[in-house]
């Protein structure tokens, strides 16, 4: 499909919600963007880099800070007639049926029922549910009521469809069926869509799907990188010309700010988001890399077929390894750093020693935890005072995940205890009775 008229277009688009200290935060900063007529665009980055949310914006569900938002030189003030969404949770009544779901934005736009009638069972028909009209959701596989949720777009015959990671809840089989459908659906002009804008976490399936894909930072989220895929449909997953893009977004996507040589890392800030990644997984990540025929260093494709994970949740594991000083990534390959070799090396109490070590030197929030539990008199911490200091930088849900996190690196590191029942931090108890034991006589003298 050839490109044409602008149909989406964003400059300098910011958005910030209220923090509970009554401060903002800012999710999205000079946030710039087109999507012309003809157009698949792919948006790739962590979570909560603010991808959802521009989406949204883009949509008419949420009001941008600032900065312009057109649909075909119009202001975006709501939901505009001519851009439709699919959501990754299906999103369906489930009293309704298949064609009463289909029908909901019609009926909303109060079409006649007959012509409702029709434009529903064509689309219904057109994107493989025919004989389905009348079941329910739950009499449906998690495929099917994606293609629902894909008709119940289609069928208000949208300029621009938006797809926040539309086949991330599918098994691999029926997510690589139906995108495959939906691209048919588009090359063919079956469809009246002019320009499609999705979210993935998935860089295949962008390289796969994308005309461009934008690579979008964080805290807060604006482009990073433009990346186009100049290739034909349909797109031969094998070829070097594929793979060589394939390497290029994850290079980007895992490319660090540069310092000036000699230079030490800025140290985390407290609200710093950690990454979802348990320690038996950073284990397994790091005896993968030095076993052959790696030998310690892959390039992140590579790894990734190996590790059989899907990508978001090898980026984590990626930044957990570089957060502990285990591993370096650099121009889209991993490898393994002295202290991740003596890591895998060490016996399972070195190891967790190891662990601990570098949980303390490396991640601000454990160290400031332990340093608080050390101080108190009973060594011990509600996690609601944690969390209160965190959600002045993070969203309550991403406050309580970060801390969750970092309990359990600091559980597996003995360095500090929690009861799941009270909600309370302590110190184990070897090291309560160490920092409760007098010093010796000789030990007191030497001090005075």
């Amino acid at each position: 499909m050839t490109k044409g008229e602008l149909l989406i277009n964003l400059a300098g688009v910011r958005k910030s919600f209220r923090a509970p200290d009554r401060s903002d935060r800012v999710v999205l900063e000079g946030v710039n963007f087109r999507l012309e007529e003809g157009e698949i665009v792919a948006l790739l980055g962590k979570s909560g880099s603010g991808k959802s949310t521009l989406l949204r914006i883009i949509a008419g569900l949420i009001k941008p800070n600032g900065g312009d938002v057109l649909y075909r030189g119009k202001t975006i003030n709501g939901p505009a007639y001519g851009i439709s969404m699919v959501f990754q949770s299906f999103a369906l009544f489930p009293w309704l049926t298949v064609q009463q779901n289909v029908e909901l934005g019609l009926e909303a736009m109060a079409v006649p029922a007959p012509e409702r009638e029709r434009r529903a069972l064509d689309v219904i028909d057109l994107i493989g549910l025919g004989g389905f009209e009348s079941a329910f959701p739950r009499e449906l596989s998690g495929g099917m009521r994606q293609r629902v949720g894909f008709a119940r777009a289609l069928v208000m015959r949208p300029d621009v469809l938006l797809m926040d990671e539309p086949f991330s809840a599918l098994d691999v089989l029926t997510a690589e069926t139906l995108r495959n459908d939906l691209l048919e659906l588009w090359l063919e002009r079956t469809i009246p869509t002019k320009g499609i804008l999705f979210v993935s976490h998935n860089i295949e399936e962008a390289v796969t799907m994308a005309d461009r894909i934008l690579i979008f930072s964080s805290d807060p989220g604006r482009v990073k990188a433009e990346i186009p895929v100049n290739l034909p449909h349909p797109r031969d997953t094998e070829s070097a010309a594929f793979k060589q893009i394939v390497d290029e977004v994850y290079a980007t996507m895992t490319q660090q700010p540069t310092r000036a040589i000699g230079a030490a890392p800025e140290p985390l800030s407290l609200g710093y988001r950690l990454p979802e990644a348990s320690p038996y997984k950073i284990e397994g990540m790091l005896e993968t890399l030095v076993e052959p025929p790696l030998n310690g260093k892959a390039d992140l494709p590579q790894l990734a077929e190996i590790l059989e994970l899907p990508d978001e949740t090898l980026f984590h594991l990626l930044e957990a390894g570089r957060l502990f000083n285990f591993i370096k990534v650099e121009h889209g390959d991993v490898s393994l750093l002295p202290s991740g070799l003596a890591y895998v090396e060490a016996n399972a109490a070195q190891r967790k020693e190891i662990f601990a070590e570098h949980l303390l030197n490396h991640i601000s929030l454990a160290s400031h935890i332990r340093r608080i539990l050390d101080e108190r008199r009973d060594h011990r911490a509600p996690e609601d005072r944690f969390l209160q200091e965190l959600e002045d930088y993070l969203t309550d849900d991403e406050a309580e995940r970060v801390l969750e996190q970092v309990i359990a690196w600091g559980r597996y590191a003995e360095i500090f205890d929690y009861d799941y029942t009270s909600g309370v931090l302590s110190l184990p108890e070897e090291d309560e009775e160490k920092s409760e034991t007098p010093p010796a006589p000789s030990e007191t003298a030497a001090a005075e």
